[in-house]
């Protein structure tokens, strides 16, 4: 697979509900997602301990969640499914999760290609949790391995699994897709033995690197603190875990990002071929930043160079 520089178009370019009624049966109710189910992801109460309290979550009007004290997966299954599942991460700067606006129309369209997606709402760094940073990974560590061990409940082909995130939730993604061997939590049952290596990462306008001097974003500040060092600093970098044994990523962001400087792209495009890793990298010249599944101005339709993507490299077959 080659990596793609172009420029002009492109320059180096159950319910939820119900989850929280049976682990929590004071919660307030979320409200549910037509055609989907969603469950939590552990069996009892999340690692890390504290969290906020179990009223939630809030969602905005929007559909960006907060106060999450009950992690979930919410599955999105096609009529046909192809083997293919991937498990979608939105943004939010570690701060809220903006599901309404990128998750659920990016599960919907992978749908439409008979891919299997799963939503995954995440614990909050800065939400009173005992381990730092942790809870977010834990909890997407935690979903590889449930799809990979209920993988035949879903019609799912184990090693066809891949994960989509969003801003944060791309930072989120590709630390999970670079760093298969971080275990962040103690194992609680069977499923927790499946390793948690992913076949592909798909990343728009994600946050990559929380080195300076793109270290004054809202990652870096839910994740690394006020006055981290320079080895914190690293240690949350993506770039800083790919080794040729890294998934192939595919790549997007607007060169006019305000959020996400478009340098982070062109970072772990970088990192990717130092280490003989296929990476395809596109960057929009206008669109800013959080666009979701919508075409950046003077664009291709980035969903469709995305499952150009995905065909040419055996995740979805041809139509």
């Amino acid at each position: 697979m080659t990596s793609i520089t172009r420029r002009k178009i492109l320059s180096t370019t159950a319910s939820v509900a119900l989850a929280y009624a049976l682990l929590l049966p004071h919660a307030k109710a979320a409200p549910m997602l037509n055609d989907s189910t969603t469950f939590p992801l552990w069996p009892e109460r999340p690692p890390g301990g504290q969290g906020p309290d179990s009223s939630g979550p809030f969602i905005s009007s929007r559909g960006a969640y907060s106060k999450i004290s009950v992690p979930t997966l919410t599955v999105y299954q096609p009529e046909h499914p192809n083997g293919t599942a991937i498990i979608i991460a939105a943004g939010g700067g570690y701060h809220y999760i903006a599901t309404g606006k990128e998750a659920i129309p990016a599960a919907r369209w992978l749908n439409s290609m008979g891919i299997t997606a799963f939503i995954l709402t995440y614990r909050l760094p800065e939400e009173g949790w005992n381990e730092g940073g942790l809870p977010p990974f834990q909890d997407a560590q935690r979903a590889i391995r449930l799809v990979k061990y209920k993988a035949a409940t879903w019609h799912i082909d184990p090693d066809k699994v891949g994960l989509m995130g969003f801003s944060a939730g791309g930072h989120l993604m590709g630390m999970c897709a670079s760093r298969p061997d971080w275990q962040t939590y103690q194992p609680v049952d069977q499923a927790d033995s499946l390793p948690l290596n992913v076949q592909f990462a798909m990343l728009a306008y994600p946050v990559v690197t929380l080195k300076p001097p793109y270290n004054k974003t809202r990652t870096h500040r839910s994740l690394a603190g006020r006055d981290p060092t320079p080895e914190e600093e690293k240690a949350w970098s993506v770039e800083t875990y790919i080794t040729d044994k890294a998934p192939p990523f595919f790549l997007i962001q607007a060169a006019d990002d305000r959020i996400a400087n478009p340098a982070n792209t062109a970072i772990l495009q970088q990192a990717c071929l130092a280490h003989h890793v296929p990476v395809t990298r596109y960057l929009f010249e206008k669109g800013g930043h959080g666009f979701g599944m919508n075409v950046p101005q003077g664009g291709t339709p980035w969903p469709e160079l995305a499952q150009k993507w995905l065909e040419e490299n055996h995740f979805l077959d041809k139509k």
